[in-house]
């Protein structure tokens, strides 16, 4: 394989059906780096971390120059993708009921991200449907309710967290449906458009702050200074460089052995006509994250009156997605969705999209300063929107070494585990995904 090809392996390689993005008007990307240039400071990957740590970067450091480039158009990568929950609880990985004091932690740390957002949101008049409605975390078994709700309920209760236990007619007058057995429902979510709201932190950089589309960076060669080399050969330089690049950081050499890279796959209806609406009733612009995450589905219904259905966990350790496994989503998407919403039978599931997200063995970040003069903010473990706007925005911090209060809680959350190689770990992974897929085959 010739070096053009293999470096082209190394890129991301998304679709281009992200339906968050295709219902927003047309926006103009910024100019891909077109010739070698030196800055103060380098961010590599313009998703929630980088959006956060270049503008932090531009405000500790209004004489600085901060380059900000990104190998899509900003929307297009996973932080454009995913659901659109700004969680402000312990969510998946962060789960540990017995340890009241690292839920504090990741209840402060995520509810940072989400009232940084909530003002850039204010101030800058971002579009993105942005509503404090909360979260249902759902369960559609019996089973599933004694087993992973009620342990919900014991960790909400041990960190004082308000919560409602609804079932039965309760639920289905909230969401308009009764396919679920019962649910939690906690109020401090935030739901939105995740390509609205990251288009429109990008469009809201501070002068200091230039942004590059369309721009993949193939090396990074830490040292006085940092050299990115990009695809078209072109090289920026930088006095420090921080990476917030999620699991594509593996290709510059980082983490190593240590980040899990998934694929997960999305599809958003049209808009509801005002019959349908009236035939699915309950209240509208709710969220749904499933009881068991692995098994379950994640639902939408959106401000404008669309139901976004995402499901299918699936282990992606080339962070790339077979067609013939798209297609077979893309059916058990519509599938799913009529059993939930046999009212709405009708009703089409326009986009379809794919998307990746990495988790670490032990739900650690990838975190810190790596080499010298190279930082990163990677790794997030399924919720970044929240939790991303945080490291990126620490990170600057550990960087510009301001002492900021959280930057001991985010070291504190430790660092990713080391892997087992392939194929082993590629073996023990689909396994444990599969053992756990039969467990909440009930959820599906």
């Amino acid at each position: 394989m010739n070096a053009s090809v293999s470096s082209e392996k190394l890129l991301p390689a998304d679709d281009n059906t992200n339906g968050w993005s295709a219902i927003l008007p047309p926006r103009v990307p910024r100019e891909p780096v077109r010739q070698s240039a030196s800055f103060d400071w380098l961010v590599v990957g313009a998703g929630y971390a980088g959006l956060s740590a270049a503008r932090r970067l531009a405000i500790l450091n209004p004489s600085h120059t901060i380059a900000l480039v990104d190998a899509q158009a900003v929307g297009e990568g996973a932080h454009g993708r995913n659901a659109g929950f700004a969680i402000d609880l312990p969510h998946n990985n962060d789960h540990d009921p017995g340890n009241t004091e690292k839920g504090y932690r990741h209840m402060q740390l995520s509810r940072y991200g989400i009232n940084t957002l909530e003002e850039l949101v204010r101030v800058h008049g971002i579009e993105c449907q942005w509503s404090r409605r909360g979260r249902y975390d759902c369960a559609v078994s019996p089973d599933i309710s004694r087993k992973l709700l009620a342990a919900t309920a014991a960790e909400l209760d041990s960190l004082g967290e308000p919560y409602e236990r609804l079932r039965g007619d309760a639920l289905h007058e909230r969401l308009g449906t009764r396919y679920y057995d019962s649910a939690i429902y906690t109020p401090g979510t935030r739901l939105l458009n995740p390509a609205a709201l990251s288009r429109g932190l990008a469009d809201s950089l501070p002068a200091n702050v230039q942004l590059f589309e369309h721009s993949p960076v193939l090396d990074i060669a830490p040292g006085s200074p940092v050299v990115a080399t990009l695809r078209n050969g072109v090289r920026l330089s930088a006095r420090k460089a921080v990476l917030t690049n999620n699991a594509f950081i593996n290709r510059f050499g980082y983490f190593g052995r240590k980040l899990l890279p998934f694929v997960l796959f999305a599809s958003l209806s049209r808009p509801l006509t005002p019959d349908e609406r009236a035939g699915l009733g309950g209240t509208h612009d709710w969220g749904i994250t499933p009881a068991h995450g692995i098994a379950g589905a994640t639902l939408r219904y959106t401000q404008d009156f669309r139901i976004l259905f995402r499901y299918g966990f699936q282990f992606a350790p080339t962070l790339r997605c077979p067609a013939a496994l798209r297609e077979r989503m893309k059916r058990t998407h519509q599938a799913l969705f009529r059993a939930r919403f046999p009212m709405l039978e009708h009703v089409s599931l326009e986009h379809f999209w794919a998307g990746y997200l990495s988790l670490s063995h032990n739900g650690a970040p990838g975190w810190g300063q790596l080499s010298k003069n190279v930082y990163a903010a990677v790794n997030c473990n399924g919720v970044g929107i929240a939790k991303q706007t945080t490291a990126g925005a620490l990170v600057a911090e550990l960087a510009c070494d301001t002492g900021h209060p959280l930057i001991g809680d985010m070291l504190a959350l430790g660092s990713p585990d080391l892997l087992p190689r392939r194929p082993f770990l590629d073996i023990g992974v689909r396994s444990v995904l599969a053992a756990q897929k039969w467990a909440g085959r009930s959820e599906k």
